[in-house]
């Protein structure tokens, strides 16, 4: 196979830029910002790690192993992105009567169900919060040697004024920003200083909460990934990856940290996700769009469906959701499985076809395009065991589960199947009008007759 460029853009660098490893011969360091876990994910979300699975697989197509790092953030997210409110895991302690504990495990597990259901793969290996607050600790402790932080009444904070370019993976416009504040700050020095550490309110016990040098508390929310990936894949790696709502704030301080605590932006490629749109607002849990892949089960609809809805756009182009594509999907779907199902055993790859695949999918995850390649080869004039073999190789990446996937049996009454064979036998002695008449017959039970190279096929009759 011809070797395309693998080209991704970098919102670091606001560019297309070639792939090239840190480190050649050794895995990918991929890390991927995880869910908070105090409510089920919605499809909004699933959107985000559908594009890391692409991402991942199509690294992997490459040759490139991947040593893939994923956060479950079970502490220190307050409701506020300006360190203000409550934590989320203890609001949705309240909202369930549940233990803080409890539910970030129940939720953890729903999390990892839902990934299976849509047949992501599962990180090299998953990461807590709460089971990493000495590392957290230490990085806050190596950030404050380095003159960057300052106490309040309420916690550590990072100092971004220390920073020349602190913002400049949002392009952020901190004069703009110094100058409109309309918040506020209470002891906060800049509008963008975040919390490190949060101290435990004086008047109420927190269910999660641990010592540390600067008093009981809890780490703040940016703290647990450049701590956790600076751990597992070392201060400065391949590939960060997120939604877009983490440009601004969450992976604008993991930067700042790391730059910190460790002279690095962290990672070398920054890729981002863009929303899932709901009615052209952004779905979210606080907006009320709250579509779950249990909704989907709920409403007899695949998981994989969502999955091949998701590949007709741009992981870099907001996606509108509606009922009605989701439909159109599974059209598309079922069309495709059938055609692989009755293709049969897969023969030799087609060449050409795979090296015009490769080119999109190289092409920052061209999806769309990568769809258009694929349609042309079901629709070509190859032959069927090619075809197959070629579509097996774009499922390594499309990952929709072609090889396993077969079509539901139908029970065929046996009165029925007495009525096809009773139509083979008058088509075999030429009783034309006998054939009709049964295949009539047939027709008025509310069943079908296909007649195929294997020989007659029933079925239930499709209503239009």
């Amino acid at each position: 196979m011809p070797i395309m460029p693998l080209k991704f853009y970098d919102t670091y660098t606001r560019s297309l830029r070639v792939f090239e490893p840190l480190k050649p011969g050794e895995p990918v360091g991929l890390y991927t910002c995880g869910p908070t876990v105090y409510d089920y994910a919605h499809l909004g979300n699933l959107r985000t790690y559908i594009f890391d699975d692409l991402l991942r697989r199509v690294l992997e197509f490459n040759g490139y192993n991947v040593n893939h790092v994923m956060n479950i953030t079970d502490v220190g997210h307050l409701v506020s992105d300006a360190d203000t409110g409550e934590d989320k895991m203890e609001k949705g302690s309240k909202r369930t009567g549940k233990t803080a504990w409890h539910i970030a495990a129940e939720y953890t597990q729903a999390f990892q169900d839902d990934l299976g259901r849509l047949n992501i793969l599962e990180p090299t290996r998953w990461c807590k919060a709460t089971d990493h607050i000495p590392e957290q600790i230490e990085t806050i402790r190596r950030i404050e040697a380095n003159g960057y932080t300052y106490r309040t009444s309420d916690g550590i904070y990072f100092d971004t004024s220390k920073l020349s370019d602190y913002g400049y993976l949002a392009r952020l416009d901190i004069e703009g920003l110094q100058a409109g504040a309309r918040v506020d700050l209470g002891e906060k020095r800049n509008p963008t200083d975040f919390a490190l550490w949060k101290f435990s309110p004086p008047d109420q016990k927190r269910q999660m909460e641990w010592d540390s040098p600067w008093g009981k508390g809890f780490p703040g929310w940016h703290i647990e990934c450049s701590a956790m990936s600076a751990k597992y894949l070392g201060p400065y790696f391949d590939i960060h990856t997120g939604g877009e709502d983490h440009i601004s704030v969450h992976h604008t301080n993991e930067i700042a940290q790391t730059q910190a605590s460790d002279g690095t932006r962290l990672a070398n490629y920054w890729l981002h996700g863009y929303f899932l749109q709901l009615d052209e607002a952004k779905m979210s849990k606080s907006a009320g769009g709250f579509v779950r892949v249990q909704t989907l089960l709920d409403k007899n609809i695949d998981p994989l469906v969502y999955r091949f809805f998701c590949l007709s756009a741009h992981y870099r182009s907001r996606l509108n959701f509606n009922w009605e594509s989701i439909d159109g999907a599974a059209t598309a779907l079922n069309r495709l499985r059938h055609a692989a199902h009755e293709w049969g055993a897969p023969g030799q790859i087609d060449e050409g076809f795979l090296d015009r695949f490769v080119e999109q999918i190289n092409d920052d995850l061209n999806m769309p395009r990568a769809l258009a390649v694929m349609w042309d080869l079901v629709k070509s004039e190859l032959p069927p065991a090619t075809k197959k073999a070629t579509l097996l190789q774009y499922d390594r990446v499309l990952g929709l589960g072609l090889a396993e996937w077969k079509p539901v049996e139908e029970v065929i009454p046996d009165d029925l199947m007495a009525l096809a064979h009773q139509r083979q036998e008058a088509r075999a002695a030429k009783r034309w009008a006998d054939a009709d008449a049964l295949r009539q017959q047939v027709g008025e039970l509310g069943y079908e007759i296909e007649d195929t190279a294997q020989g007659p096929r029933v079925r239930k009759r499709k209503v239009s």
